[in-house]
């Protein structure tokens, strides 16, 4: 390709609107470009990067032996009702009607379609399989952010298996977590595999592919000993509290304005000791959450146990007339409502918490003596707790989810009708699996992590061109020469033959972050000797021109992934 004929509008300047590095750097350099709000065109550079990251994910999907699908976006809602999922989705699915009235749905994920195609399988003979599809999904994302991180119509990958119990789902989703090791292993990126809330999939398990960096917007907790998690469903081992010294005689006492955690400290109460009571609603019900002073909650543990995604932080209206009392002196005594309290005060004894009266609070509380509750795992982990199985202390890391893979067992095969004979000659629900690859925000994650301030840096196997010939000055026709001879050798050349200048053109070849820049200019040419820039290590050499091609072809050769 030559660089004149090339659609690539770079901009000079960083876009104002671009809050994250890939996002800044890919529309910098013409990779993409916005249409609306979560909505982007991918270029003709964009566009040759996302084919080799599919071309990645579909290889090593055809090697765990699964089968390629075409299907549609555009989905009638009958199916999603059939499964449960058409009401209990909330306004993040696109919905739309036909010119007749029919309900339909811009597919978010194709369970239930998947699921619908394999009712055709009979027996327990042509399992296990594994199928999937590389195509748009649509979400209708309330904030959309990063450019390519949280998008309202993306590709996915997503792949599905199929298998006659347990055991079959468990070797198909050991394989994708292979597969997928080695998928982002080959994009070059730094990951983690935790531990996660499976949401609305439903499941009996999953496991989240991460990538750490500072872009992301999940939270993990790991530790040096390999513990990994989602602090969606991290736990954790506190150090122990000791109660023995601390009255147990429950007493009112005045506290003015006294009105948070810190302000209470101040008064005189360490926040180990104290409880701290938080108001929600959950289907329109009142539920009084209990935690320790220091700790959090973490809406998406508290959500699982009372079985609901309905749930809401309540308004200070709502909760006075609830409590009696102001925010800053709620606590659990007389209350009507469900009260749910997180483990780490299970059999806490002198704890100090608000009396639901204004400017007063409560002394000598001892869960399960003076309030009863369901005691259950709803705060956020914290940095430097003890990991769960012992494995070292923990880090919270931010980080970017890659990819995602379920354990869905037979809750869609159940409702939808996908069963086969087994062995024996009984009917059984087919048992599956679910398992996700968002491309462009692994694109993303790519350009995150491989970058400086001057551009991209692509890995050779991602790059749009393997080699960019920049033409200095007048050649005389030798950069053309040897454009002509490098594509006929089989190398991806973009030639840059535009009359610019000298800086404008090396500036952008660095953002571009095309692996090597040859650098042909008529005082080197006359040498007979030509610069190959290495974008990656940033090396400078000189290679003369006959040695050229058997120069790049190692280089090409050394940097061959294996893909075996």
């Amino acid at each position: 390709m030559r660089r004149s004929q090339l659609h690539a509008p770079t901009i000079r300047e960083n876009p104002t609107e671009a809050e994250t590095v890939s996002h800044r750097l890919l529309l910098r350099a013409g990779f993409i470009r916005p249409l609306s709000s979560g909505i982007y065109s991918m270029l003709p550079m964009g566009l040759k990067v996302k084919r080799k990251l599919e071309n990645i994910i579909r290889g090593e999907l055809n090697n765990i032996g699964a089968l390629e699908f075409d299907l549609p976006s555009l989905q009638p809602a009958e199916v999603w009702k059939e499964s449960g999922r058409w009401n209990a989705i909330g306004t993040e699915m696109l919905r739309l009607r036909d010119r007749s009235g029919r309900e339909m749905c811009l597919g978010m994920t194709h369970e239930e379609i998947f699921t619908g195609l394999a009712k055709e399988l009979r027996s327990y003979r042509e399992l296990p399989s594994i199928w999937y599809q590389i195509a748009r999904k649509f979400r209708d994302e309330p904030r959309p952010r990063g450019g390519m991180i949280r998008l309202r119509e993306f590709t996915m990958k997503d792949s599905y298996s199929f298998a006659i119990d347990e055991a079959g789902l468990d070797a198909q989703f050991d394989a994708h977590e292979s597969a997928y090791r080695k998928i982002f292993e080959r994009c070059g990126l730094e990951f983690v595999v935790a531990s996660a809330d499976n949401g609305s999939m439903g499941g009996s398990a999953s496991k989240e592919f991460v990538a750490l960096c500072e872009a992301g917007e999940d939270w993990v907790a790991i530790s040096t000993g390999g513990y990994a998690a989602n602090l969606e469903v991290a736990t954790s081992i506190l150090a122990p509290v000791n109660d023995d010294a601390v009255s147990t005689v429950l007493e009112e006492f005045a506290t003015p304005d006294v009105h948070t955690i810190d302000d209470l400290e101040r008064f005189g109460v360490p926040a180990v000791q104290q409880m701290k009571t938080l108001v929600m609603m959950a289907q329109g019900e009142p539920i009084v959450v209990m935690l320790r002073g220091d700790h959090q909650l973490n809406e998406t543990k508290l959500a699982r146990v009372l079985g609901t995604d309905d749930l809401r932080p309540a308004e200070a209206s709502e909760a006075h007339q609830i409590m009696g009392a102001n925010f800053g002196s709620l606590g659990p005594i007389g209350v009507n409502a469900r009260i749910v309290a997180d483990r780490a005060l299970e059999g806490r004894r002198g704890m100090v918490s608000g009396a639901n009266k204004d400017g007063f609070h409560l002394r000598g509380l001892s869960p399960g003596r003076d309030f009863q509750a369901r005691f259950a795992d709803v705060r956020s982990v914290k940095a430097g707790e003890l990991a769960p199985d012992g494995s070292g202390i923990l880090e919270v890391r931010r980080g970017l989810e890659l990819g995602h893979i379920f354990k869905l067992g037979t809750r869609y095969a159940s409702a939808l009708g996908a069963t086969v004979q087994t062995q024996d000659g009984k009917s059984a629900p087919l048992v599956m699996g679910s398992y996700g690859i968002g491309i462009e925000r692994l694109m993303a994650a790519i350009v995150e992590r491989h970058h400086d301030e001057k551009g991209l840096k692509w890995l050779p196997n991602l790059a749009p061109f393997e080699i960019m010939l920049l033409e200095l000055g007048n050649t005389g026709g030798a950069a053309t020469r040897i454009y002509e001879d490098l594509k006929r050798a089989g190398f991806d050349v973009l030639f840059d033959d535009r009359d610019e200048r000298a800086g404008s053109k090396f500036s952008e070849a660095e953002l571009f972050g095309i692996p090597i820049a040859i650098v042909a200019g008529a005082k080197s040419l006359e040498r007979g000797v030509l610069e190959v820039r290495n974008r990656l290590s940033n090396e400078v050499i000189e290679v003369k021109l006959e040695e050229l091609k058997s120069f790049l072809m190692d280089w090409k050769n050394e940097n061959t992934e294996n893909k075996s």
